[in-house]
């Protein structure tokens, strides 16, 4: 059956835009002008994903996506323009699972929306986390780059376990600092830089253009599954 996707989105030209896109990737699409019926579309259609503006004429984004959140773990990506970076962070940390830039491109748009149902899929509890050379055994915390194991420092390690378990969603750096370094830990976002550095030379292929850990400029990193 083909995954639903719904469009809560105030501008016409964009809802027909995804639309078209949507349905020739092969989903099925419905869509709200406004945040409220947007809610009511969620409970009516039960979509698979949602692609959630952050400027809707009746409520803002961030509050529907607080509404939907006390009731629903369905996948959202919302969508936002280029200079609202605080929204984006805003939104991760409200329970978003990732966001698209207007204008966008619709391949990776449709990469996206592929990741993010990806997550929703179940895994085994043992399950080796395994993409682009990298295999990491998450039970017995052996990783291996092209079969060759790796040895990785504690912080390295807990670093790339929240990678994992958050696999093609954007972990902000704010929960980075606080979930692997602890509470109180939020500030040093300097730490983040140097200690990503590090992790790469030791899981990537090439380093100097990392192709599994993706750093999204000023709001955290990504671990890439479409690689």
């Amino acid at each position: 059956m083909s995954p639903t996707v719904l469009i809560i989105d105030d501008e016409v030209q964009i809802r027909r835009l995804l639309g078209v896109a949507l349905t020739g990737a092969g989903y099925k699409v419905v869509d709200a002008e406004n945040g409220v019926l947007g809610l009511q579309r969620v409970a009516g259609a039960r979509p698979d994903i949602i692609l959630l503006d952050m400027g809707l004429p009746d409520m803002s984004g961030l509050a529907v996506l607080a509404k939907l959140r006390e009731w629903s773990r369905v996948p959202v990506v919302v969508l936002t323009v280029q200079s609202d970076e605080a929204d984006k962070i805003a939104a991760l940390d409200c329970g978003a699972d990732d966001y698209v830039t207007k204008p966008f491109a619709t391949g990776e748009l449709l990469a996206r929306i592929r990741a993010a149902l990806r997550r929703v899929e179940p895994q085994p509890e043992n399950a080796v986390f395994s993409q682009g050379g990298l295999e990491v055994d998450l039970i017995s915390r052996v990783v291996r780059k092209d079969g060759v194991v790796v040895s990785l420092t504690p912080t390295e390690w807990g670093m790339l376990k929240l990678l994992i378990r958050h696999a093609g969603r954007i972990v902000t750096h704010k929960q980075i600092l606080r979930e692997v370094w602890g509470p109180g830990s939020e500030d040093h976002g300097s730490y983040l830089r140097v200690y990503f550095s590090h992790l790469r030379k030791k899981v990537e292929r090439n380093p100097a253009a990392p192709s599994l850990i993706l750093n999204e400029p000023g709001v955290g990193y990504r671990l890439n599954l479409e690689g």
